[in-house]
Protein backbone atom coordinates (compact mmCIF):
# COMPACT_ATOMS: atom_id res chain seq x y z
CA UNK A 1 0.00 0.00 0.00
CA UNK A 2 2.79 2.46 0.92
CA UNK A 3 4.51 2.15 -2.48
CA UNK A 4 1.19 3.03 -4.17
CA UNK A 5 0.67 6.03 -1.89
CA UNK A 6 4.17 7.43 -2.31
CA UNK A 7 4.32 6.60 -6.02
CA UNK A 8 1.01 8.32 -6.78
CA UNK A 9 1.68 11.40 -4.63
CA UNK A 10 1.87 13.81 -7.60
CA UNK A 11 -1.44 12.72 -9.08
CA UNK A 12 -3.13 12.71 -5.69
CA UNK A 13 -1.88 16.17 -4.71
CA UNK A 14 -2.45 17.93 -8.02
CA UNK A 15 -5.78 16.67 -9.26
CA UNK A 16 -7.55 14.22 -7.01
CA UNK A 17 -6.61 16.34 -4.02
CA UNK A 18 -8.41 19.23 -5.68
CA UNK A 19 -11.50 17.08 -6.07
CA UNK A 20 -11.49 16.47 -2.32
CA UNK A 21 -11.25 20.24 -1.77
CA UNK A 22 -14.14 20.94 -4.13
CA UNK A 23 -16.25 18.21 -2.56
CA UNK A 24 -16.16 19.67 0.92
CA UNK A 25 -19.21 20.55 2.95
CA UNK A 26 -21.21 21.99 0.09
CA UNK A 27 -24.39 21.09 -1.72
CA UNK A 28 -24.41 19.42 -5.13
CA UNK A 29 -24.99 22.04 -7.81
CA UNK A 30 -24.34 22.53 -11.54
CA UNK A 31 -20.98 24.17 -10.86
CA UNK A 32 -19.69 21.06 -9.10
CA UNK A 33 -20.26 18.94 -12.23
CA UNK A 34 -18.24 21.39 -14.32
CA UNK A 35 -15.44 21.39 -11.74
CA UNK A 36 -15.29 17.59 -11.53
CA UNK A 37 -15.31 17.26 -15.31
CA UNK A 38 -12.47 19.78 -15.69
CA UNK A 39 -10.31 18.05 -13.07
CA UNK A 40 -10.87 14.56 -14.51
CA UNK A 41 -9.91 15.81 -17.97
CA UNK A 42 -6.78 17.51 -16.58
CA UNK A 43 -5.88 14.26 -14.80
CA UNK A 44 -5.93 12.61 -18.27
CA UNK A 45 -8.94 10.34 -17.97
CA UNK A 46 -9.81 11.44 -21.50
CA UNK A 47 -13.12 12.71 -22.87
CA UNK A 48 -14.85 9.34 -23.24
CA UNK A 49 -13.95 8.02 -19.78
CA UNK A 50 -14.66 11.36 -18.08
CA UNK A 51 -18.13 11.50 -19.65
CA UNK A 52 -18.80 7.93 -18.56
CA UNK A 53 -17.83 8.80 -14.96
CA UNK A 54 -19.95 11.99 -14.93
CA UNK A 55 -22.99 10.15 -16.35
CA UNK A 56 -22.57 7.37 -13.77
CA UNK A 57 -22.23 9.91 -10.94
CA UNK A 58 -25.38 11.76 -11.98
CA UNK A 59 -27.20 8.43 -12.08
CA UNK A 60 -26.00 7.58 -8.56
CA UNK A 61 -27.10 11.00 -7.27
CA UNK A 62 -30.57 10.49 -8.74
CA UNK A 63 -31.01 6.85 -7.64
CA UNK A 64 -29.50 7.19 -4.16
CA UNK A 65 -30.87 10.67 -3.43
CA UNK A 66 -27.42 12.12 -2.70
CA UNK A 67 -27.45 15.76 -1.61
CA UNK A 68 -24.03 16.64 -0.18
CA UNK A 69 -20.73 16.95 -1.99
CA UNK A 70 -19.20 14.65 0.61
CA UNK A 71 -21.58 11.88 -0.49
CA UNK A 72 -20.59 12.67 -4.07
CA UNK A 73 -16.92 12.19 -3.16
CA UNK A 74 -17.68 8.65 -1.97
CA UNK A 75 -19.78 8.01 -5.08
CA UNK A 76 -16.87 9.17 -7.28
CA UNK A 77 -14.55 6.60 -5.72
CA UNK A 78 -17.16 3.88 -6.26
CA UNK A 79 -17.67 4.97 -9.86
CA UNK A 80 -13.94 4.87 -10.59
CA UNK A 81 -13.70 1.50 -8.85
CA UNK A 82 -16.47 0.09 -11.05
CA UNK A 83 -14.54 1.18 -14.15
CA UNK A 84 -11.62 -1.07 -13.29
CA UNK A 85 -11.01 -4.77 -12.85
CA UNK A 86 -8.08 -6.79 -11.59
CA UNK A 87 -6.07 -8.20 -14.48
CA UNK A 88 -6.19 -11.93 -15.22
CA UNK A 89 -3.15 -14.01 -14.27
CA UNK A 90 -0.49 -13.90 -17.00
CA UNK A 91 -0.77 -16.87 -19.35
CA UNK A 92 2.79 -18.08 -18.72
CA UNK A 93 2.31 -21.40 -16.93
CA UNK A 94 1.38 -24.97 -17.82
CA UNK A 95 3.92 -25.47 -20.64
CA UNK A 96 7.69 -26.08 -20.85
CA UNK A 97 8.44 -22.61 -22.30
CA UNK A 98 6.23 -19.50 -22.22
CA UNK A 99 7.02 -16.52 -24.45
CA UNK A 100 6.28 -12.87 -23.59
CA UNK A 101 6.61 -10.31 -26.37
CA UNK A 102 7.10 -6.75 -25.09
CA UNK A 103 6.23 -3.82 -27.36
CA UNK A 104 6.19 -0.04 -26.97
CA UNK A 105 7.78 3.12 -28.34
CA UNK A 106 11.36 4.11 -27.55
CA UNK A 107 11.55 6.04 -24.29
CA UNK A 108 8.45 4.44 -22.79
CA UNK A 109 10.48 2.55 -20.18
CA UNK A 110 10.27 -0.72 -22.12
CA UNK A 111 13.81 -1.93 -21.43
CA UNK A 112 13.70 -1.28 -17.69
CA UNK A 113 10.21 -2.81 -17.47
CA UNK A 114 11.50 -6.00 -19.10
CA UNK A 115 14.32 -6.24 -16.56
CA UNK A 116 12.00 -5.55 -13.64
CA UNK A 117 9.49 -8.10 -14.93
CA UNK A 118 12.28 -10.66 -15.30
CA UNK A 119 13.33 -9.91 -11.72
CA UNK A 120 9.76 -10.39 -10.44
CA UNK A 121 9.39 -13.70 -12.27
CA UNK A 122 12.77 -14.90 -11.04
CA UNK A 123 11.78 -14.12 -7.43
CA UNK A 124 8.65 -16.20 -8.07
CA UNK A 125 10.87 -19.18 -8.93
CA UNK A 126 10.77 -18.92 -12.72
CA UNK A 127 13.83 -19.58 -14.90
CA UNK A 128 13.89 -16.52 -17.17
CA UNK A 129 15.80 -15.62 -20.33
CA UNK A 130 15.70 -12.25 -22.13
CA UNK A 131 16.07 -11.73 -25.90
CA UNK A 132 17.43 -8.33 -27.00
CA UNK A 133 15.24 -8.04 -30.10
CA UNK A 134 15.60 -4.26 -30.44
CA UNK A 135 18.74 -4.52 -32.57
CA UNK A 136 18.32 -1.09 -34.18
CA UNK A 137 19.68 0.78 -31.17
CA UNK A 138 23.03 -0.26 -29.76
CA UNK A 139 22.07 1.55 -26.55
CA UNK A 140 19.00 -0.67 -26.15
CA UNK A 141 21.13 -3.82 -26.34
CA UNK A 142 23.69 -2.46 -23.89
CA UNK A 143 21.02 -1.24 -21.50
CA UNK A 144 19.30 -4.62 -21.50
CA UNK A 145 22.60 -6.44 -20.93
CA UNK A 146 23.44 -4.12 -18.03
CA UNK A 147 20.02 -4.67 -16.48
CA UNK A 148 20.34 -8.42 -17.08
CA UNK A 149 23.54 -8.46 -15.03
CA UNK A 150 21.89 -6.39 -12.33
CA UNK A 151 18.94 -8.75 -11.91
CA UNK A 152 21.02 -11.86 -12.67
CA UNK A 153 18.99 -12.93 -15.72
CA UNK A 154 20.85 -13.99 -18.91
CA UNK A 155 20.37 -11.93 -22.09
CA UNK A 156 20.75 -13.27 -25.64
CA UNK A 157 21.84 -10.46 -27.97
CA UNK A 158 23.20 -9.98 -31.47
CA UNK A 159 25.23 -7.20 -33.03
CA UNK A 160 23.60 -3.76 -33.44
CA UNK A 161 21.79 -3.69 -36.77
CA UNK A 162 21.47 -7.46 -37.02
CA UNK A 163 18.20 -9.17 -37.93
CA UNK A 164 15.87 -9.09 -34.86
CA UNK A 165 14.12 -12.29 -35.96
CA UNK A 166 17.47 -14.15 -36.04
CA UNK A 167 18.21 -13.00 -32.48
CA UNK A 168 14.75 -14.12 -31.35
CA UNK A 169 15.18 -17.51 -33.07
CA UNK A 170 18.53 -18.05 -31.34
CA UNK A 171 17.10 -16.95 -27.99
CA UNK A 172 14.03 -19.22 -28.29
CA UNK A 173 16.24 -22.15 -29.23
CA UNK A 174 18.60 -21.39 -26.32
CA UNK A 175 15.71 -21.03 -23.86
CA UNK A 176 14.38 -24.45 -24.85
CA UNK A 177 17.79 -26.13 -24.82
CA UNK A 178 18.80 -24.69 -21.43
CA UNK A 179 15.53 -25.43 -19.68
CA UNK A 180 14.28 -21.86 -19.22
CA UNK A 181 10.53 -21.70 -18.70
CA UNK A 182 9.98 -18.02 -19.59
CA UNK A 183 11.43 -16.05 -22.51
CA UNK A 184 10.90 -12.26 -22.58
CA UNK A 185 11.49 -10.66 -25.98
CA UNK A 186 12.32 -6.97 -26.40
CA UNK A 187 11.24 -5.41 -29.70
CA UNK A 188 12.04 -2.21 -31.59
CA UNK A 189 9.84 0.78 -30.82
CA UNK A 190 9.64 2.81 -34.01
CA UNK A 191 6.09 3.92 -34.62
CA UNK A 192 6.93 6.32 -37.43
CA UNK A 193 7.52 3.36 -39.76
CA UNK A 194 4.38 1.40 -38.98
CA UNK A 195 4.59 -0.98 -41.92
CA UNK A 196 8.20 -1.99 -41.21
CA UNK A 197 7.48 -2.49 -37.53
CA UNK A 198 4.40 -4.57 -38.31
CA UNK A 199 6.42 -6.75 -40.69
CA UNK A 200 9.14 -7.12 -38.09
CA UNK A 201 6.73 -8.13 -35.31
CA UNK A 202 5.08 -10.66 -37.63
CA UNK A 203 8.50 -12.10 -38.49
CA UNK A 204 9.51 -12.33 -34.81
CA UNK A 205 6.25 -14.11 -34.02
CA UNK A 206 6.77 -16.52 -36.92
CA UNK A 207 10.32 -17.54 -35.97
CA UNK A 208 9.44 -18.05 -32.29
CA UNK A 209 6.53 -20.27 -33.39
CA UNK A 210 8.94 -22.54 -35.23
CA UNK A 211 10.20 -23.63 -31.82
CA UNK A 212 7.18 -22.88 -29.60
CA UNK A 213 4.13 -23.33 -31.89
CA UNK A 214 1.63 -21.22 -29.88
CA UNK A 215 4.03 -18.34 -29.05
CA UNK A 216 3.79 -15.59 -27.97
CA UNK A 217 1.57 -16.34 -24.99
CA UNK A 218 1.44 -12.72 -23.85
CA UNK A 219 2.04 -9.46 -25.74
CA UNK A 220 2.59 -6.69 -23.21
CA UNK A 221 2.46 -3.06 -24.31
CA UNK A 222 4.55 -0.60 -22.28
CA UNK A 223 3.04 2.90 -22.04
CA UNK A 224 4.69 5.98 -20.54
CA UNK A 225 2.26 7.36 -17.94
CA UNK A 226 3.65 10.89 -18.32
CA UNK A 227 2.45 11.11 -21.95
CA UNK A 228 -1.24 10.84 -21.08
CA UNK A 229 -3.53 10.77 -24.11
CA UNK A 230 -0.54 10.32 -26.47
CA UNK A 231 -0.01 6.94 -24.84
CA UNK A 232 -3.55 5.98 -25.77
CA UNK A 233 -2.93 6.87 -29.41
CA UNK A 234 0.24 4.75 -29.35
CA UNK A 235 -1.74 1.88 -27.87
CA UNK A 236 -4.31 2.08 -30.65
CA UNK A 237 -1.56 1.87 -33.27
CA UNK A 238 0.16 -1.09 -31.62
CA UNK A 239 -3.16 -2.91 -31.37
CA UNK A 240 -3.56 -2.55 -35.13
CA UNK A 241 -0.15 -4.19 -35.60
CA UNK A 242 -0.10 -6.93 -33.00
CA UNK A 243 -2.53 -8.73 -30.70
CA UNK A 244 -1.79 -6.86 -27.46
CA UNK A 245 -2.95 -8.87 -24.43
CA UNK A 246 -2.10 -6.46 -21.61
CA UNK A 247 -0.43 -3.24 -20.54
CA UNK A 248 2.38 -2.01 -18.29
CA UNK A 249 2.07 1.68 -17.39
CA UNK A 250 5.41 3.22 -16.39
CA UNK A 251 6.59 6.43 -14.68
CA UNK A 252 3.39 7.01 -12.71
CA UNK A 253 5.52 8.30 -9.83
CA UNK A 254 6.77 11.20 -11.96
CA UNK A 255 3.48 12.47 -13.36
CA UNK A 256 0.37 14.24 -12.13
CA UNK A 257 -1.68 12.53 -14.84
CA UNK A 258 -2.32 9.10 -13.35
CA UNK A 259 -5.89 9.26 -14.61
CA UNK A 260 -4.73 7.86 -17.93
CA UNK A 261 -4.78 4.42 -16.28
CA UNK A 262 -8.60 4.61 -16.28
CA UNK A 263 -8.60 5.63 -19.95
CA UNK A 264 -6.34 2.70 -20.91
CA UNK A 265 -8.74 0.28 -19.29
CA UNK A 266 -11.97 1.96 -20.38
CA UNK A 267 -11.11 3.17 -23.91
CA UNK A 268 -8.90 0.24 -24.94
CA UNK A 269 -10.48 -2.55 -22.92
CA UNK A 270 -7.03 -3.90 -22.07
CA UNK A 271 -6.01 -5.31 -18.68
CA UNK A 272 -3.28 -3.42 -16.82
CA UNK A 273 -0.93 -6.00 -15.34
CA UNK A 274 1.76 -3.79 -13.80
CA UNK A 275 2.45 -0.14 -13.03
CA UNK A 276 5.83 1.50 -12.57
CA UNK A 277 6.10 3.56 -9.39
CA UNK A 278 9.82 4.29 -9.20
CA UNK A 279 13.31 3.64 -10.50
CA UNK A 280 14.14 0.69 -8.25
CA UNK A 281 14.20 -2.92 -9.38
CA UNK A 282 11.20 -3.70 -7.15
CA UNK A 283 9.13 -0.69 -8.24
CA UNK A 284 7.19 -2.52 -10.96
CA UNK A 285 4.15 -3.60 -8.98
CA UNK A 286 1.02 -5.68 -9.60
CA UNK A 287 -1.85 -3.42 -10.55
CA UNK A 288 -4.50 -3.52 -7.83
CA UNK A 289 -7.41 -1.20 -8.73
CA UNK A 290 -8.81 -0.82 -5.21
CA UNK A 291 -5.44 0.19 -3.73
CA UNK A 292 -4.70 2.39 -6.75
CA UNK A 293 -7.95 4.34 -6.30
CA UNK A 294 -7.57 4.56 -2.52
CA UNK A 295 -4.07 5.97 -2.98
CA UNK A 296 -5.35 8.65 -5.38
CA UNK A 297 -7.69 10.04 -2.75
CA UNK A 298 -6.11 9.46 0.64
CA UNK A 299 -3.15 11.37 2.00
CA UNK A 300 -2.76 9.14 5.06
Amino acid sequence: MSIFRSGLAKTRQSFFGRISQILGNTEIDDEIWDDIEAILLQADLGVETTQRVIDDLKNRVRKQGLTSAEQLNTALRESLQDLMQRPPVLNISGRPLSVILVVGVNGSGKTTSIAKLAHRLKLAGRNVLIAAGDTFRAAAIEQLQTWGERVDVPVIAGQPGSDPAAVVYDATEAAKARGHDVLIIDTAGRLHTNYNLMEELAKIKKVSQKIVPDAPHEVLLVLDGTTGQNALQQAQKFREMVDVTGVIVTKLDSTAKGGMVFAVFNDLNLPIHYIGLGEGVNDLVDFQPEIFIKSLFEEN
